[in-house]
C-alpha cells in the first residue's frame, strides 16, 4: 500500500513504514533509548532525504517514548527530578541544534554532515559498549577476581551547584545531568534521535544512577526534548512530514509495549552487548554508503 509524503515528496509502502516503527519502538522499550539513531538511516536507506528524516524522526520519538516511559512509571522506574534537570539542559541543547541544522542546509551539506555523525557518533558509542559488556560478562564468570571500586571519583564529582536526587540516592553537581541533557538536545535537533545511546551510559557511567532508573528517566527527558525538537525544525527549517510521522508515530506505540516486556528479560550486560552490535551494525552500513561506488555515476540536474 502506497502513500505519498508531501514534504518528503515522494511514495512509499505503508506496510514497511509502519513496521520499521514498531522495530524502534520496541528497541526505545527494551533499552531505554529513543531509537533515532536507528530509525533515520533507515529511513535515508529508503530513500527519504536526510533532512526530512531527522525532522520528522523527532516526532515519531514523543510518541514511542511516552509509550515506554508509561510502562517504567507503573513499575517505579523514574527520577522526575533528575530527569527534570536533565531536560533543561535538553531544551536549551535543542535550540542550539537547530540553529547550527538551519545554517548546514542553507549550506546544502546537511546530508553529509548527518551521516558523518552518525558514523562517528556510534561507532564509538556501539565500540565502547561492546568493549564493556564482554568485559562484564567475563567478570561475570570469574567471581573470584578482584574487583574494582563501584565508584571512582573524579573532578567532575567536584563541580559546584550539589543536588539531592532521593529517588536514585544521588548527591551530585546538578551541571552533569544539565550537561548530559544538553548533549541530547543537540543529538536530537542534528541527528533525529533521542540521544538515549549516549544518555543511557553516561547516567550509569558518569552519574552513578542505579541501573534499573535509567531507562525510564533517559525516555522522562526525551519525550519533551524531542516534542520541542519536532516544533523547531517544523517551524525553522520546514522539514516536518505528518504523514510520515504519523505512520511512524504508531507503529513505535505499539511496539514499545512489547519492548519494555521483553527487556526485564535481559542481564544488565547482554541488554548493553546486543544494543552495541546493532549500534555497531548501523555505523558500518553508513560508513559503507560514504564510501560505495554508487550503482548510477550520473545524474542531470535541470538549470534555472
Amino acid at each position: 500500500m502506497q502513500v505519498y509524503l508531501p514534504i518528503a515528496e515522494m511514495s512509499v509502502n505503508a506496510l514497511l513504514v509502519l513496521g520499521m516503527g514498531g522495530l524502534v519502538g520496541f528497541l526505545s522499550g527494551m533499552f531505554g533509548v529513543g531509537g533515532g539513531f536507528l530509525m533515520t538511516p533507515l529511513l535515508m536507506f529508503i530513500g527519504v532525504p536526510a533532512a526530512v528524516s531527522v525532522g520528522t524522526q523527532a516526532n515519531q520519538l514523543v510518541g514511542a517514548s511516552i509509550s515506554g516511559v508509561m510502562a517504567h512509571w507503573r513499575r517505579g522506574n523514574v527520577d522526575v527530578k533528575l530527569g527534570a534537570v536533565m531536560l533543561m539542559g535538553g531544551v536549551v541543547g535543542t535550540a542550539v541544534g537547530v540553529w547550527i541544522f538551519g545554517i548546514l542546509q542553507r549550506m546544502g551539506q546537511i546530508d553529509v554532515a548527518i551521516s558523518l555523525s552518525y558514523v562517528f557518533l556510534l561507532g564509538t558509542i556501539g565500540g565502547l559498549m561492546l568493549v564493556e559488556a564482554t568485559r562484564a560478562m567475563i567478570r561475570r564468570r570469574q567471581p573470584t577476581a578482584a574487583r574494582g571500586k563501584l565508584h571512582r571519583h573524579g573532578f567532575l564529582h567536584g563541580l559546584p551547584l550539589k543536588m539531592r536526587f532521593p529517588r536514585s540516592r544521588l548527591y551530585i553537581s546538578a551541571l552533569l545531568p544539565f550537561g548530559i541533557g544538553f548533549v541530547g538536545g543537540v543529538l536530537v535537533a542534528i541527528m533525529g534521535v533521542g540521544g538515549g545511546f549516549l544518555l543511557v551510559p553516561a547516567m550509569i557511567y558518569m552519574l552513578n544512577m542505579p541501573t534499573a532508573l535509567v531507562a525510564g528517566t533517559s525516555l522522562f527527558q526525551i519525550i519533551f526534548t524531542t516534542a520541542a525538537a519536532t516544533l523547531l525544525q517544523a517551524a525553522t527549517n520546514q522539514t516536518v512530514d505528518v504523514m510520515l510521522a504519523l505512520l511512524l508515530l504508531v507503529g513505535g506505540v505499539v511496539g514499545a509495549q512489547f519492548g519494555t516486556k521483553a527487556g526485564g528479560a535481559l542481564r544488565g550486560d547482554q541488554a548493553r552487548l546486543l544494543l552495541g552490535l546493532i549500534v555497531v551494525g548501523v555505523a558500518l552500513k553508513l560508513a559503507w554508503d560514504l564510501v560505495a561506488v554508487p550503482a548510477d555515476l550520473y545524474s542531470l540536474a535541470i538549470g534555472s
